[in-house]
C-alpha cells in the first residue's frame, strides 16, 4: 500500500473509527457485526460493538425467537466467541427433540389422571366460575336486575331509571 493510502486510511480510523467487520450469518439471512474496541481521536476509548442487520424488517417489528438463541447470546456478550452453523444446527436438534418429550410425557400425565379420576384415586379438581370483578359491588353475587324485585318484607329496587332523567337531560 502506498504512503497516501496509508495516510488517509490512518486519517479515516481517526476520525470516524474503525470499519464494521462481518462476523456471520445465520439460516434466515441475517448479518451479524461488530466493531472492534478502538480509541477515538480525543483520546476515549470505545468498547467493542456488536449488531445484526436484520433481512426485510425494522426494529419495532421484532419478537422473542426471531433470531437463533446462539446468536442473541454473542451479540448481548454472554459469550465469546460466534456460533457456527454446525452448534446451531445441533441445538435446533435437541430442542425439537426436548419437545418431542414434553409432549409425549404430557400426553402420559394426561392419561394417567383420567384413570386415577375414573378409579376414585383422586379428586377432580373443582370448576368455579365467577361472574364480575373483584372492585364490583356485586363481585361473588347475582348481578343486579333491571326489573324491581321483591320477596316477602324486603324490596330491591332494579337499575332502571326514568326516561329523561338522565344528567344530558337537565340543563
Amino acid at each position: 500500500m502506498s504512503r497516501p493510502w496509508q495516510v488517509l486510511r490512518a486519517l479515516r480510523l481517526r476520525l470516524l473509527g474503525p470499519a464494521k467487520e462481518l462476523v456471520g450469518t445465520d439460516q434466515f439471512g441475517n448479518k451479524y457485526y461488530r466493531v472492534p474496541k478502538h480509541e477515538t481521536r480525543a483520546g476515549q476509548i470505545i468498547q467493542e460493538r456488536r449488531f445484526v442487520e436484520a433481512i426485510n424488517r425494522q426494529a419495532y417489528q421484532y419478537e422473542m425467537g426471531d433470531f437463533p438463541t446462539e446468536w442473541e447470546a454473542w451479540i448481548r456478550k454472554k459469550r465469546q466467541d460466534p456460533p457456527t452453523i454446525e452448534e446451531i444446527l445441533k441445538n435446533e436438534n435437541y430442542r425439537e427433540e426436548m419437545k418431542q418429550k414434553i409432549k409425549e410425557v404430557s400426553e402420559k400425565d394426561k392419561l394417567l389422571q383420567a384413570k386415577e379420576y375414573k378409579e376414585g384415586l383422586v379428586a377432580e379438581p373443582v370448576h368455579t366460575h365467577v361472574k364480575g370483578h373483584a372492585s364490583a359491588p356485586y363481585y361473588g353475587k347475582k348481578e343486579p336486575s333491571p326489573d324491581p324485585t321483591s320477596t316477602a318484607s324486603t324490596f330491591q329496587p332494579g337499575s332502571w331509571m326514568p326516561p329523561g332523567s338522565g344528567s344530558s337531560h337537565n340543563k
